[in-house]
């Protein structure tokens, strides 16, 4: 009897194990989140071609940044939790990087979830908070809705409006390479590892 309810036992436990693992990625995901961020990863997705307009009223397609790395925030500038600890954490991260990669090879971008009520009025006095220079780090919404959430959707981020003007929503900084493709998200609580990250792939492909 004893031996037949330690089988049983094992078995359960083995089972759960199963499951713990499948549901877990193999056990590298232990959140929603992490499981997002790990299927980005692999997928790696090619930046989709969207309209933006910045905080100086330029219009540009996203090709535009062809060439360069770009370091990337989702926002919206009613938030009053997590995007100011975002933008001043991307700010950390940004003075870390060399001045001579800063504009020519790596662009930082922060872009709007909320173009309705972010024009560019509002992005130039919303950047004016985290020392956005508005050209090395560009603020910018993007007007079509349907572009904005083509990539918002490409790019795992996950946005639910409420009743009352705000949103719901994860955060991390996204880092895109010259040819537009997604190659790294990372913690936007940890700026020091991020700019690490930032600084050791910017030395390897361009510093030589």
């Amino acid at each position: 009897m004893r031996k037949n309810n330690t089988i049983a036992t094992t078995v359960v436990i083995l089972f759960g194990i199963l499951l713990f693992a499948v549901g877990t990625d193999g056990f590298t995901a232990f959140t929603a989140e992490t499981a997002r961020t790990n299927d980005l990863l692999e997928a790696q997705p090619q930046f989709p071609e969207v309209t933006l307009e910045d905080s100086k009223e330029r219009v540009y397609p996203i090709s535009d940044f062809e060439g360069n790395y770009l370091f990337i925030t989702f926002m919206y500038t009613s938030c009053e939790d997590v995007c100011p600890e975002l933008e001043m954490n991307m700010l950390q991260v940004y003075k870390q990087l060399p001045e001579e990669y800063i504009g020519e090879d790596i662009t930082f971008l922060s872009i709007s979830f909320d173009p309705e009520r972010d024009d560019p009025e509002t992005l130039t006095k919303y950047r004016g908070y985290f020392e956005s220079d508005g050209e090395t780090w560009r603020m910018a919404r993007i007007p079509d809705q349907a572009e904005l959430d083509a990539l918002l959707e490409e790019f795992g981020v996950i946005v639910i409006p409420d009743d009352h003007g705000n949103f719901t929503h994860n955060s991390a900084f996204y880092l895109v390479d010259p040819d537009g493709y997604l190659i790294d998200v990372m913690d936007y609580t940890q700026p020091d590892a991020a700019a690490d990250r930032v600084n050791s792939i910017l030395d390897q492909e361009v510093g030589g």
